[in-house]
């Protein structure tokens, strides 16, 4: 989140514009912050890199100078290196556009503070975007669980008729077994009965060769 936004004239920094995030309070105050960036307007020389970040506590100052004047965000550390600077330069464009031709010429800090105007909608705007890219977000991670249930059911579904095609192989063979059974029975009873035929005709030429002979 953009918490501060100022605007400085490089070669002596002087304020020119600011913007707090009035709902936002830092450990030590935002008033802090501001000091600081103060400070980094004067020390700014026509050899400072025109695009910088750095590091303060848990947040961070990105800035940019274009056209003489030095475009700053203070935003938390977790924010978006490529979103901040896509947000100053958009405003340092604005700026330039409405009052570039006047930086030079005023003596008075903030004589451009009407400008916050344009900066509260461009936060506004920002804050929708990213609204927006977490809603596309949210509707992805849905989308991914929606198609990740829709494999887990056709798991389910195969092993359901793979469980049914186990059931129906398993009938078939119980009904195999039986039959199997049946003739095994059939076999057994044909066998005992060709051994009491057997017995019988061994026990008839007994009888005859002892009793006829």
């Amino acid at each position: 989140m953009v918490l501060m936004i100022m605007i400085a004239r490089a070669s002596d920094g002087l304020p020119l514009a600011a913007s707090l995030q009035e709902d936002e309070q830092s450990g030590r105050g935002l008033l802090d912050y501001q000091n600081q960036a103060k400070m980094l307007f004067k020390k700014l020389t026509p050899n400072s890199p025109t695009k910088c970040s750095i590091e303060t506590g848990p947040y961070v100052f990105h800035y940019v100078i274009d056209s003489g004047v030095c475009h700053l965000v203070l935003c938390e550390r977790g924010y978006s290196k490529k979103t901040a600077f896509t947000f100053v330069e958009e405003m340092a464009a604005e700026f330039s556009s409405q009052y570039g031709r006047r930086v030079d010429q005023v003596a008075r800090p903030y004589s451009f503070i009407e400008f916050d105007t344009y900066i509260q909608k461009l936060r506004r705007q920002y804050s929708d975007q990213r609204g927006r890219r977490h809603l596309h977000q949210l509707r992805e991670d849905l989308n991914d669980v929606q198609r990740i249930m829709m494999d887990n059911i056709d798991d389910v579904l195969q092993r359901g008729a793979a469980l049914s095609d186990l059931e129906n192989k398993a009938s078939g063979l119980s009904m195999m077994s039986k039959k199997y059974h049946k003739d095994a029975q059939y076999l057994n009873m044909r066998s005992t009965y060709a051994k009491i035929a057997a017995g019988a005709v061994v026990t008839l030429v007994f009888f005859v060769y002892f009793f006829i002979f």
